[in-house]
């Protein structure tokens, strides 16, 4: 967590200090250093695989469900990003509609968990 803190310290220091150079390139210097932190949180997701593995071994859940997890984590994380660097580059019209697709992308991706919620709701009700 220090390595990424100093990181993006250090681009925004840099981003600063270019800004009243070149505006243009400070926008591509933050893209490059957001890229360079998003590599690493992309190594974590590893980890974060093996331990939703683990929970899966742990409770009998339908092996489908923990993909849908992981691609609902993906969605998010990248929608995130992706409205974050429209937000600083100055869009944030587009950083807007990227969060709300992302939102409705999550929601799309989660229709089979709630549909098979709302099945053993209705097994429990005796319907």
């Amino acid at each position: 967590m220090l390595r990424v803190a100093l990181f993006g310290i250090a681009g925004i220091l840099m981003a600063l200090q270019l800004k009243a150079l070149k505006p243009d390139y400070s926008v591509y210097l933050c893209l490059g250093i957001s890229l360079l932190l998003f590599s690493f949180a992309a190594e974590k997701f590893a980890v974060i695989l093996e331990g939703l593995e683990a929970i899966q071994d742990c409770l009998p859940l339908k092996p489908g469900y923990m993909k849908i997890l992981m691609k609902i984590i993906g969605i998010t994380y990248i929608a995130e990003f992706a409205a974050d660097l429209c937000k600083d580059a100055g869009y944030q019209t587009i950083a807007g509609q990227i969060q709300i697709f992302g939102k409705l992308s999550v929601l799309t991706v989660s229709i089979p968990v709630l549909i098979a919620l709302l099945d053993t709701i209705q097994t429990f009700l005796g319907g």
